[in-house]
């Protein structure tokens, strides 16, 4: 047997125990966001309570949608995870769609925004490593650029070292995995602690502004939302929806671990445990660093930390400038291990696509390690590519040009499409269990089926808000993943005419 025809028939290693999975939920949840969205999203809502409130509504949608997602991942532990639920609840075309906005933007595009994460906190210790230290200078077209800094080069690198430590085999991208998901959790942990233990002050939001009245601390809803005409409690009820996607975004990627499911140990026990374990230990560390940004800094310096660094402001208001240091190497931890499990579980996806007879043919081939190399390889790429684009916006008070990065933009289009992917996720299984009544559910969805029903129930509330207040944003975000209805019939016909290809090639035969 040739060894094209072996890496097109081997399987993917089962060398994933609960540990591991674990590690992979918690490590792909735990990355930049939250040390920096709790900032935007105070601005938002105007007071610490309702900050919590945000945070915790996140929460209660993680725990729901983690619930839910236990059961399909029992049920149907194959390479792909979501992708493959989705296909079987509603058809292929929407488990494609799926895919599709994953390779696109969701993937890659945070793989690449938590890569300039780690390089922008690398800087905070090497000063020349800096989104404004150009090796090629911004070459501008319209609204966007090009551009190549010492920052982006770093992010670069560290996506391409990741890729190709993970095709080296599973277990090397699970040592990684869990080493570093050990460190930054202790991190985080110590972060909760500290803050809690030392960083309680009189001056601080838990002090000095009102908890639920957010007007009694300056908040004003047309200030937080430009443009906005709706008052009153109304408009804070927005708002609080608004803020709930930063703390969402910092939450998200828990459902990384089912696109492994091919490769985990005994999926229908460890699964279930893996997400639930995973999601309700870094809920509850998000629940309490918020409470520790609260009683450690004033509202205005969760407001207004300088670059949203929250988590760094607060670390400087206890130890002053080694502080800083300290927390800069803990988000560099953080973020690589990160970007490791990102990596590692994406290309799952595109390895199952691509079994479906999806997307490129090798893409779902397996390297000598048994690990799908091909796939890692072109998210690696596209990953990497997504750094180096800029937006460009002119700064009103000194008309100097100023460069932000096309893939937050991105981020920001498709979180209302992604979390529809979430909601009919959760959907799923109540479709199933009335598609496939006999299938083997080794777990079944606590509170099923009121769990199910409150995830989608705030997630269209969600939606809605969203597109209220961003309707462009959203739409765009709509528009970006519906780009992928052409490809997929171009691939679904791709696939028939080989089908029909080789029936008559058996035809002549016979």
């Amino acid at each position: 047997m040739s060894t094209t025809t072996q890496t097109q028939t081997a399987k993917l290693e089962r060398g994933l125990g609960l540990l591991d999975a674990t590690m992979i939920v918690v490590g792909s949840m735990i990355g930049s966001g939250i040390f920096i969205t709790s900032a935007e999203s105070a601005r938002l809502v105007g007071a610490p309570g309702w900050l919590l409130i945000a945070w915790a509504l996140a929460g209660v949608l993680t725990i729901t949608g983690a619930l839910c997602c236990a059961e399909l991942a029992a049920m149907l532990p194959r390479a792909g995870g979501q992708y493959v639920f989705l296909r079987e609840a509603y058809g292929p075309l929407w488990g494609f769609l799926f895919g599709w906005a994953l390779l696109l933007v969701v993937q890659t595009g945070t793989i690449a925004a938590v890569a300039v994460a780690f390089a922008n906190f690398i800087g905070v210790l090497a000063p020349q490593i800096s989104g404004s230290n150009y090796l090629i200078a911004p070459h501008t077209l319209g609204r966007y650029a090009i551009s190549l800094s010492t920052q982006q080069l770093v992010a670069v690198l560290m996506i391409l070292l990741l890729t190709y430590t993970n095709t080296r085999g599973l277990q090397v991208g699970k040592v990684i995995q869990n080493t570093f998901t050990f460190t930054k959790t202790a991190a985080l942990a110590a972060l909760v602690v500290l803050g809690l233990a030392f960083g309680l002050n009189h001056a601080s939001a838990a002090f000095t502004s009102d908890w639920w009245h957010p007007w009694a601390n300056g908040w004003r809803p047309e200030a937080a939302q430009a443009g906005l005409t709706i008052t009153g409690g109304l408009a804070l009820v927005l708002l609080l929806g608004r803020a709930m996607t930063g703390p969402l975004f910092a939450q998200s990627a828990w459902n990384n671990v089912t696109f492994t499911a091919g490769e985990v140990r005994d999926p229908g026990r460890n699964l279930p445990r893996a997400l639930l374990l995973g999601c309700a230990s870094v809920v509850a560390l998000y629940l309490l660093a918020n409470l520790a940004y609260v009683v450690t800094l004033p509202l205005a310096g969760i407001q207004d930390a300088p670059q949203n660094r929250v988590a760094t402001a607060t670390m400087q208001t206890i130890f002053g400038a080694p502080g800083a240091t300290l927390m800069a190497i803990a988000i560099i931890i953080s973020t690589f291990g990160c970007n490791n499990g990102l990596i590692l579980a994406g290309a799952r996806v595109y390895f199952a696509m691509a079994r479906d007879a999806l997307f490129f043919k090798r893409v779902g081939t397996v390297n000598a390690h048994r690990v799908p190399a091909f796939a890692l390889v072109i998210q690696g790429i596209w990953a990497a590519l997504l750094t180096l684009p800029r937006t460009v916006t002119t700064d009103p008070r000194s008309g100097a040009l100023v460069f932000g990065n096309v893939y937050t933009q991105l981020l920001e289009y498709i979180v209302s499409a992604d979390l529809i992917f979430y909601a009919l996720m959760v959907g799923a299984v109540i479709v199933l269990r009335r598609k496939q009544p006999d299938t083997v559910r080794p777990y079944r969805t606590f509170g099923y089926p009121f769990v199910p029903i409150i995830y989608i129930t705030l997630a269209a509330l969600l939606v809605l808000d969203l597109a209220y207040l961003t309707p462009s944003t959203s739409g765009i975000g709509y528009l970006l993943v519906l780009t992928g209805i052409p490809v997929y019939f171009i691939w679904r016909g791709k696939a028939r005419n080989e089908q029909e290809t080789r029936n008559a090639a058996r035809g002549t035969m016979n």
